[in-house]
């Protein structure tokens, strides 16, 4: 068992260029690629053959690939269902949305950094997600899903902090924030 780690080693560059193939983004591949070197560190101890190793890490490639295409389909859906939903919010009055940015930016400060940097640019000062994309350096997919996810954060503590008036929409922060 003591080789199979060995002969994944020795065969990194050939993962990643499989990987990079099939997803088209090198960084993309070193994570899944790294995350499939964790999962064989606690599966290895199956394979009862060493030179079966490279055919079964392939394998595991291809599940994680398809895997990360699901995960896609499943955020791509979530992002388009936002925006149709942010299509019918509506802008609060002036006096309400500075009590609003307040408490946010005081929760955003606790999610990581940049997530916080994503909702401070995207949803307070209003930039497009192509600029935002650009002043981050990653591409504008990317930048869709590092929205969502910084959504997502902000969402969980909101719900944290403000307990039920954050699902019921308070019109008066008064959560101790």
């Amino acid at each position: 068992m003591s080789e199979i780690p060995s002969i994944l080693v020795d065969n990194h560059r050939q993962f990643l260029g499989f990987l990079e193939r099939r997803v088209g983004d090198r960084a993309l591949a070193e994570d899944i690629l790294q995350d499939a070197f964790v999962k064989s560190i606690d599966k290895a101890a199956e394979l009862r053959d060493p030179s079966s190793s490279v055919a079964w890490f392939y394998r595991m490639l291809r599940n994680a690939v398809i895997d990360h295409y699901r995960r896609s389909d499943v955020r791509n859906k979530a992002l388009e269902a936002f925006g149709r939903e942010m299509q019918d919010a509506i802008e609060p009055p002036p006096e309400m949305r500075g009590e609003i940015c307040a408490c946010i930016t005081r929760l955003a400060a606790t999610i990581k950094p940049e997530y916080a940097s994503a909702i401070q640019r995207l949803e307070v000062d209003g930039i497009s997600m192509d600029e935002y994309a650009r002043e981050a350096g990653i591409s504008r997919n990317n930048a869709a899903v590092r929205a969502f996810r910084a959504r997502e954060a902000l969402r969980k503590q909101v719900k944290s902090s403000c307990g039920t008036c954050a699902e019921h929409g308070c019109v008066e922060c008064a959560c101790g924030q």
